[in-house]
């Protein structure tokens, strides 16, 4: 565990020296659980967010796009639930004055125990060499008993109280943080208030006078604007049941507790589908978009083990099914995407607040019903996280040096072909310029001079370029130059009027979609 802590300090401060993520405002300080992304960072969302949408859109005549406005009439959060119940459960420590989220606390002292587990497995599988026995080790241990019994039991409350009648039962999640004697971090004290509910919407106002202007939100999830537009696009679309709406944008969130990095933010981006199905089919359509998603996600060629689904054992209320598609982070497996059944709730809630009606005529049955929905909602922040923890990898070379290296998906890379003249004289430069004004109109090139070729290799492959050319003197002379393979580290000699025909079909992004037939 504490190995892939290391790891994972080493990917943050990664994406921070290439120019990936930076933290926001950071010459007045910062500004917490808020990112910005720099020039490469840029470039691998922008393909993140390309992949899927070409996947939606492009290989689903049913699915089109939308890109609807980030404020949007306060009734919409009224109807959705966000206003009364989009809340969070916070606990305050009186010594060090501040604030948890009283869950992630529990979940924390959860994770204490698993660890404690592990540990001990780990220990033993040291101790046994290659005669242990794991399942039985765990089967029979006394000290992995007695932790796997207080986890279990701590669990079995949490549950209880997350999921109480009437909502969440906040003394009793206080009675699990005092009986399992959870400190505060910073004082390490057990000083704690009582646990209340905060909701997660930032509020801000409408209208140029003070006195006139009406209190709206920023979007906490980009779903809604899908359901207030589901007429419009059904209508101006003639789009037929079943059909989606694809949408990708920002979102906002107070959160309290943000953590790990970009992980958990305050200003974060979504990839939502809403699928519209007739009511009866959802739960065949619920089970169609899990096997899609998975094998979108497995498409990347990150290791099917490295994936899991999370199906949820209690459903919101609006729901009567859901899972997660869950990725194996350097701590541990975490949910990078939600599918859900989401029956009719949505459509149903905005049509009585709107006194709209909005239903779907079916011309084969001859009938209106409102559409049951499955949703497909990606986190892309979360998508860019799981990506950069799996690319990243610190490789011993033969001659005993280490190189970082991004073993980035080619088609997700920021820059795909990196350009150097062997030296800066001689016409090497003009002959390097002259192949990359050729193939910049196909997919993103770098030119670079500085330093020996080898620390130019290494500087393009901590950003995961795939592939570099070396412009030689050979090449006034026929021709051809070497072409280096991240990956391999192989070198070989090709026709620059190949180089087009070799590199672009490895980089483009249907070059992964290809992988989804």
């Amino acid at each position: 565990m504490a190995q892939q802590e290391d790891i994972f300090k080493k990917v943050v401060s990664h994406c921070k020296e290439y120019g990936f993520v930076f933290p926001s405002s950071e010459i007045y300080d910062g500004l917490g659980a808020v990112y910005d992304y720099g020039q490469n960072g840029v470039e691998l969302k922008n393909n993140i967010k390309q992949y899927w949408w070409q996947y939606m859109v492009l290989l689903h005549e049913n699915i089109v796009g939308l890109d609807s406005a980030i404020f949007m009439h306060p009734t919409i959060w009224k109807a959705s639930g966000h206003v009364d119940a989009f809340n969070d459960p916070l606990i305050d420590n009186r010594d060090s004055k501040k604030r948890y989220r009283a869950d992630v606390l529990i979940e924390e002292q959860i994770a204490k125990y698993e660890d404690k587990i592990e540990k001990e497995v780990a220990k033993a599988r040291k101790r046994f060499g290659d005669s242990f026995d794991e399942a039985q080790y765990r089967a029979t241990s006394a000290r992995v008993l007695e932790e796997q019994a207080k986890r279990d039991a701590l669990e079995k409350r949490y549950q209880e109280v997350m999921n109480a009648e009437g909502g969440i039962d906040l003394e009793g999640m206080k009675q699990i943080i005092l009986d399992e004697e959870i400190v505060c971090p910073i004082s390490g004290t057990r000083n704690w208030t009582d646990v209340r509910q905060f909701n997660l919407m930032f509020k801000t106002e409408m209208g140029a006078a003070a006195e006139g202007a009406s209190t709206i939100y920023l979007r906490p999830e980009t779903a809604q604007g899908i359901f207030v537009n589901y007429l419009n696009v059904q209508k101006t679309g003639r789009m037929k049941i079943p059909f989606g709406i694809a949408q990708i944008g920002k979102a906002f969130r107070n959160e309290i507790v943000a953590r790990q990095f970009i992980f958990r933010m305050r200003e974060f981006e979504q990839m939502e589908m809403q699928f519209f199905v007739k009511p009866g089919t959802e739960l065949e359509w619920f089970k169609t978009w899990k096997e899609r998603r998975m094998a979108w996600h497995q498409a990347l060629g990150f290791g099917a083990e490295n994936y899991r689904f999370h199906d949820h054992d209690k459903l919101a209320h609006y729901a009567n099914a859901a899972t997660d598609v869950e990725f194996r982070m350097p701590f541990g497996f975490k949910e990078v995407e939600g599918i859900h059944s989401r029956t009719n709730f949505d459509l149903s809630q905005h049509a009585k607040y709107s006194s709209k009606k909005i239903e779907y005529f079916d011309p084969e049955e001859n009938t209106s019903y409102t559409p049951y929905v499955i949703e497909t909602s990606i986190g892309v922040d979360r998508m860019f996280l799981s990506v950069i923890c799996h690319s990243y990898d610190e490789e011993k070379l033969e001659d005993g040096q280490t190189r970082t290296v991004l073993h980035l998906p080619a088609a997700l890379a920021p820059v795909k072909l990196a350009v150097f003249p062997l030296t800066k004289k001689d016409g090497l430069p003009e002959k390097a310029r002259e192949i990359i004004d050729d193939l910049k109109f196909h997919f993103n090139c770098k030119y670079e001079e500085k330093d020996q070729i080898g620390k130019r290799y290494r500087r393009q492959d901590a950003i995961g370029t795939p592939f570099c050319v070396t412009v030689d003197a050979q090449t006034l002379e026929d021709n051809t130059v070497t072409l280096r393979y991240r990956d391999t580290m192989e070198q070989k000699r090709v026709a620059i009027a190949d180089l087009r025909g070799i590199i672009e079909d490895q980089v483009s992004i249907p070059s992964l979609l290809k992988n989804l037939k």
